[in-house]
């Protein structure tokens, strides 16, 4: 499941643009891909006023490989599942070529298409990573200080996730 996720704050700095739905306040936004589980695999940091669909492609790049039973890992998702936001037959045509099955909820048409069934799992993600105050309101300038806590906070989710699961 992939979602962005925007941030409005006073800051300034690299990563940061006008907000589409804040009054033009800057602010960013954090993109996010996760498991079935909610486990993240991989995030980005963007300016507010970047489309969730351009970190699409990046976010799948930066999955690694997953491991299996025997055999060549897995090196990508079989399904992906995604809102609105990256409803694009562009991105479906490059999501098929890639050998993924894309499962993203259709712009226009009346809700009800099943994907609120699996989107909670990404907004729990998103709970998560938000309950790291330095996360919910980004106070930092420089956005490799931002990326290196936004990281370190889904490595610790990462290891919360392995305590539970034994």
């Amino acid at each position: 499941m992939v979602r962005g996720r925007l941030l409005t704050h006073w800051i300034r700095g690299d990563h940061v643009g006008p907000s589409p739905v804040d009054r033009a306040r800057p602010g960013s936004k954090h993109h996010l891909i996760v498991d079935r589980h909610g486990t993240p695999l991989a995030v980005t940091l963007t300016g507010g006023n970047r489309h969730d669909v351009t970190q699409l492609l990046p976010l799948l790049d930066a999955v690694p490989p997953i491991r299996g039973l025997r055999g060549r890992p897995r090196r990508k998702p079989r399904h992906l599942y995604a809102d609105r936001g990256y409803d694009f037959d562009k991105y479906r045509r490059l999501l098929w070529k890639r050998g993924i099955k894309p499962m993203i909820a259709r712009r226009g048409v009346a809700h009800g298409s099943g994907l609120g069934k699996v989107r909670w799992v990404v907004e729990r993600a998103f709970a998560w990573l938000h309950q790291f105050k330095r996360l919910r309101i980004r106070y930092e300038r420089r956005a490799d200080l931002h990326q290196g806590l936004l990281e370190l906070a889904c490595s610790l989710i990462c290891l919360r996730r392995l305590r539970t699961v034994r």
